[in-house]
């Protein structure tokens, strides 16, 4: 059996524009319903959303018939985690709240196997190595593994330049909303020294030869992020989509029914 190769690490790896979704709604149907929708990559959020590892496998499952690329946020830097992650399959995986290059370098180790890494060796029951069933996985894993650090905070951005040293950091995703919160503007990540903060990082990433990424539902704020060198872009939410979807369509129907009733006197 061959080895799943990382489609999503490879266009970074080649500047390609990549807009993907968060999928925080902890299901593989839903999941599955959104793969079909055009996206190039969509991230299965541990952080936020109610995901756990075997829902997380579960949409891993459900998306791996579409071309669109999975990609993981854990819910922390703790190894043990992402050693579970990385056996269930994930061959991408955003971290949160990266600060400090020490703190890269320990989240290059995890996802690698010794004597690059401690990734512990379990791989007769790993879906990652399919049970054994891959030929030569130890010797082809550590390649195929993709890290984003995340910053979201005043002190990641100060740490960024040591950061980018890091060998094994493929991208650097940045966090608006938390950045926003750490900058002393909570709930208002379109401040004029948050999106000042966000372009200097993303340029700053850029010319460091590492792949940039940004959230941002904002099409017009999105294109400016990608004009100075943002290549990877979530620019939406799932249980976002449905709710106001849903609200647009209540609110539809209870006016028309509202000037129904007007109407009759």
């Amino acid at each position: 059996m061959d080895m799943p190769l990382n489609q999503f690490k490879r266009a970074l790896a080649a500047g390609e524009t990549q807009i993907g979704l968060f999928l925080g709604m902890a299901n593989a149907y839903a999941a599955e319903v959104v793969a079909t929708a055009g996206f190039d990559w969509l991230l299965i959020d541990g952080e936020h959303g109610p995901n756990d590892l075997q829902s997380i496998i579960g949409q891993l499952q459900a998306l791996g018939q579409y071309p669109v690329k999975p990609v993981v946020r854990t819910v922390d830097h703790d190894t043990a985690r992402i050693k579970q992650l990385l056996d269930g399959g994930v061959q991408t995986l955003m971290v949160p709240m990266v600060e400090t290059a020490t703190e890269a370098e320990s989240l290059v180790r995890a996802m690698r196997y010794p004597p690059h890494g401690i990734r512990g060796v379990g791989t007769a029951l790993a879906r990652a190595a399919r049970w054994n069933g891959v030929e030569g996985y130890f010797g082809k894993a550590d390649q195929e593994m993709c890290l984003i650090v995340q910053i979201e905070s005043v002190a990641g951005l100060d740490g960024l330049d040591d950061i980018l040293k890091v060998d094994g950091v493929d991208a650097v995703f940045i966090g608006p909303s938390d950045l926003a919160a750490s900058m002393g503007h909570l709930g208002n990540p379109g401040h004029a020294d948050v999106k000042a903060a966000v372009e200097g990082a993303i340029l700053k990433i850029s010319a460091a030869s590492k792949a940039a990424g940004v959230f941002s539902a904002d099409p017009v704020a999105a294109a400016a992020y990608q004009a100075i060198g943002a290549s990877f872009l979530l620019v939406g939410v799932d249980a976002l989509l449905l709710r106001n979807s849903a609200v647009a369509l209540a609110d539809k129907f209870k006016k028309a029914e509202s000037g129904k009733t007007g109407a009759a006197y």
